[in-house]
């Protein structure tokens, strides 16, 4: 069975389908996800804090990545697999392009997924030009939290919101094949959703995005701590993990998720 592939995700984007898309870390869940009907399953650093306890996705390794994405893309057989390059692991071209081979010689991946704007242009034509996909990330960025100084939404202010438009057209002339926007209001959302002809897939962002993530336990109800007002507890609605992600799926592809509650 061959895996969903970058052109099927780009026609249902042209098609107005929308993209089902969570984070895995291990086969077992990974194996649910994929029957539920999950099509993109991300690997993310988000393992730092769900999987390893840690405060911020700052201290996950590539090692890590690789070990978490091996055992993801075992437990599949047609989902697309993305896995992030973690914090510092790209800071510079020839860093990002052995990193990134890494990833997937050894781990498995389909497509890796980076952050930041502008600054990183030079580093994802780099990378697509030899040959590896790349996601690219916008507006909320996890690695950069210690900078901006806590989780807050992006893009609010009018030049803010001008400058991401400007990033993602910029992003994807620069060959990025999709693009995550987190933490960004739903109308700056939609603009750039229908500016780049590349899958946008949106996590707080709205449901204009052509789909949505969220981390898996988040939308289970199991992280610690508050939940996110962008996510929502499947399995206290379903009570079954399976069900809960399947209610997942079907709540992203009918536009029923997210809400205007779960939106900014």
């Amino acid at each position: 069975m061959s895996r969903l592939s970058l052109s099927s995700l780009r026609k249902m984007k042209a098609a107005g389908e929308k993209i089902a898309v969570l984070t895995a870390y291990d086969a077992c869940f990974a194996h649910v996800l994929e029957q539920a009907g999950v099509e993109v399953i991300l690997v993310g650093d988000s393992l730092g804090m769900v999987i390893q306890g840690q405060e911020s996705t700052v201290p996950v390794t590539v090692d890590d990545m690789i070990y978490h994405s091996r055992n993801v893309v075992r437990g599949t057989e047609k989902a697309f697999v993305v896995t992030d390059l973690p914090f510092m692991s790209y800071a510079n071209i020839d860093q990002a392009i052995s990193n990134a081979a890494r990833l997937m010689a050894e781990g498995g991946a389909q497509m890796v997924k980076l952050e930041g704007g502008t600054e990183f242009a030079p580093i994802i034509k780099a990378l697509t030009v030899r040959g590896i996909p790349v996601c690219a990330h916008l507006g909320l960025l996890p690695q950069s939290v210690h900078r901006l100084g806590g989780y807050f939404v992006q893009g609010r202010e009018a030049d803010a919101a001008a400058k991401m438009v400007e990033e993602a057209i910029l992003l994807a002339e620069a060959g990025a094949d999709m693009l995550v926007l987190e933490c960004v209001p739903a109308d700056l959302a939609e603009k750039i959703t229908k500016a780049v002809a590349i899958p946008v897939i949106g996590i707080g962002a709205g449901k204009a995005c052509d789909g949505q993530v969220l981390v898996l336990y988040d939308m289970l109800g199991l992280t610690p701590g508050k939940r996110p007002r962008f996510s929502h507890d499947f399995l206290a609605d379903m009570g079954h993990i399976p069900a809960a992600i399947g209610r997942y799926v079907d709540a992203v592809k009918q536009g029923e998720f997210p809400t205007a509650e779960q939106q900014f």
